[in-house]
């Protein structure tokens, strides 16, 4: 039995060879059904947009670098009046890819992906990044638990055995 790639929603190959050796800019957009299905997988209400742009660059003899920028328009469920609420995050996107067997010799290396022969798939990478950085409790801005002071830490400071001490010494 054939071992199955999962289900991409969002998928755009790039042939790692194929890009020049000074670079390339990819845009990618999502259309409105890779929208439905990468919100049913972000478990949100809706995803109206998304859209990046990514510089691929060869990287260490054989490698790839992706830098670039996503924008997203979409619903989430706020936590505390748990109401669908709408906003467009932007998120930076900073991405290693070696080839298989590669040899690890740096911090930044140790964080590369692997090359899946020979292809990239940046639709991938770009719904990767997004889950990892919507926040798992969202709440509209401005919006607070009712009685609830957001610590600041200046509670404890005022707390403090020594906070006495310091006002003597200030006099």
């Amino acid at each position: 039995m054939k071992n199955r790639a999962p289900n991409i929603e969002f998928s755009r190959p790039l042939q790692v060879d194929r890009v020049p050796q000074p670079g390339s800019t990819e845009k990618l957009s999502a259309e409105p059904g890779e929208l439905e299905a990468l919100a049913r997988r972000f478990k949100i209400p809706a995803l109206h947009a998304l859209s990046a742009e990514i510089r691929a660059t060869p990287w260490r003899g054989g490698g790839m670098k992706l830098e670039g920028h996503i924008t997203a328009d979409l619903e989430q469920v706020s936590v505390i009046s748990l109401e669908p609420f709408r906003e467009t995050v932007s998120v930076p996107l900073a991405r290693y890819f070696l080839p298989h067997g590669a040899v690890v010799d740096n911090d930044r290396e140790d964080d590369a992906d692997p090359i899946d022969n020979g292809w990239i798939d940046l639709g991938e990478v770009v719904a990767q990044t997004l889950a990892l950085d919507l926040d798992p409790y969202p709440r509209r801005p401005g919006e607070a638990f009712p009685g609830h002071v957001e610590d600041d830490g200046a509670a404890e400071k005022a707390a403090s055995p020594f906070a006495v001490l310091a006002v003597k010494k200030s006099s």
